[in-house]
């Protein structure tokens, strides 16, 4: 049986598709997932990135591409009344549930649709209270150890080579987005493609580009 740690960000939209999508997408097969928050704002920094909403056109882009995928793959999913917004309370608020690293499926399919169903505003100060009294009522998801975690999911997902979210690793291969899940799959089921040079050798060639370097 594989392992997956699957690094998300509720901020996502296309994190919340492919957690909902993923028990279809791997159907059959076994396996086993650790949810693993990530704070995605650093992980873009890092990499000296923009994020997806901080372009407006590839903002607009984005949000119909996720309503047209939750509507083609059958996945309710609303909005936010305000998005981006600041994703720390949820991702504190998981893992100071939790009392670990990951996360189980259901508090992560709690938080996800939190945010991605409805159309309220995440970060609405009374919901996220209700939140954490139904999640975490006497855990503080501000507690320096559950920072600390977060902190630590977020550096381990940079050092496997995590750029975005959604991201899967198995067998320290990694794949990253929704539109990855039948990649994912075939290398599950043992697919012998992914130990030939397509795979193993595309990057292996010289760029014409100067690389940029990392943010602090």
């Amino acid at each position: 049986m594989k392992h997956i740690d699957f690094y998300l960000d509720f901020i996502s939209p296309y994190a919340y598709l492919a957690f909902e999508h993923l028990p279809q997408a791997l159907e059959g097969l076994s396996y086993s997932v650790d949810y693993r928050p990530v704070l995605l704002g650093a992980v873009i920094r890092h990499h000296g990135q923009l994020g997806p909403a901080e372009i407006p056109v590839k903002r607009s882009w984005t949000y119909r591409h996720v309503m047209w995928l939750g509507h083609a793959h059958g996945i309710p999913i609303d909005m936010p009344a305000t998005h981006p917004y600041n994703p720390l309370p949820h991702l504190r608020l998981a893992l100071a549930a939790s009392g670990a690293a990951h996360t189980s499926r259901l508090l992560t399919e709690t938080l996800f649709r939190e945010v991605w169903r409805g159309g309220a505003e995440a970060a609405d100060p009374a919901r996220l209270a209700a939140l954490q009294a139904r999640l975490a009522p006497a855990l503080a998801p501000d507690d320096a150890a559950v920072k600390a975690r977060l902190k630590a999911n977020t550096e381990e997902a940079l050092a496997r080579g995590v750029f975005g979210v959604p991201a899967f690793v198995v067998d320290e291969q990694l794949f990253w987005g929704f539109d990855s899940l039948p990649a994912l799959r075939a290398y599950l089921q043992g697919d012998p493609w992914f130990a030939g040079p397509q795979w193993r050798d595309a990057d292996q060639r010289p760029s014409a580009l100067a690389p940029a370097a990392p943010r602090a």
